[in-house]
């Protein structure tokens, strides 16, 4: 709950009004380069970003969507379009997320977006907020 209101806090902060704002949650999984998603805390993440009425989407290159689906009704996007979010969460830390890098990360984001790394994956200078 305590990442969700920062990250609101953030994008108020840079102008973004959180209702109807696109967020991108990269990692599902309960822990990094592994499927499994039996106890996750990502979903408080999710379901706290629903409440301020923000568009969710999760990525997870390791979940299954159908078991995402069944167990926390998420249905992930299996490509994330670049430019298309208010704010990304670095959520669980995949080798595919280090790849990118923060650049790679931010550019999935508008110009103005938020990043938030609750991983501490990324240089403190390239986010807006972490963990």
């Amino acid at each position: 709950l305590h990442i969700a209101n920062e990250v609101i806090r953030l994008m108020v902060r840079k102008g973004i009004n959180p209702v109807k704002a696109r967020v991108l949650i990269l990692g599902l999984a309960f822990k990094e380069n592994c499927p499994d998603l039996r106890n996750t805390r990502v979903i408080d993440i999710v379901q706290a970003l629903r409440g301020y009425n923000t568009d969710v989407d999760v990525h997870d290159p390791w979940v299954n969507p159908a078991e995402a689906e069944h167990e926390y009704a998420i249905t992930p996007v299996a490509k994330p379009q670049p430019g298309e979010y208010d704010a990304v969460i670095v959520a669980v830390g995949h080798q595919q997320f280090v790849a990118m890098g923060a650049i790679g990360i931010r550019a999935l984001g508008k110009p103005a977006s938020v990043l938030y790394d609750v991983k501490c994956l990324l240089p403190r200078d390239a986010v807006d907020g972490r963990l």
